[in-house]
């Protein structure tokens, strides 16, 4: 029988310890997630593609595959769509299709 209170004592000590933490105590670097930065908007208006050169305007500003600009690299540049690098991630920016024009008769 004293074993088996000893055994109780040991296994329901670390739960009940656990349960008792101070709650003034401010939370630890693990209790809240890191906010999450707002994602970058690229504006994609055209691109200029052919076998010496290939240029993205975006934002307004011509880019060459491989350039740097606010900590963002132009990874590769499609016919129709571009790869940028953002904070070790890739990431799609597709162009936007043309607007419809229509004719009057």
């Amino acid at each position: 029988m004293p074993r088996l209170l000893m055994l109780m004592f040991l296994l329901i000590g670390p739960v009940a310890a656990m349960a008792l933490q101070d709650p003034t105590r401010p939370p630890g670097p693990q209790a809240a997630p890191a906010p999450a930065m707002p994602s970058k908007q690229f504006a994609l208006s055209s691109i200029l593609y052919g076998a010496e050169r290939r240029v993205a305007i975006i934002n307004g500003v011509p880019r060459s595959e491989g350039d740097t600009f606010d900590g963002v690299r132009l990874r590769r540049i499609y016919p129709g769509r571009i790869e940028l690098v953002v904070q070790g991630q890739v990431r799609e920016v597709r162009l936007a299709a043309p607007p419809s024009i229509r004719t009057s008769k």
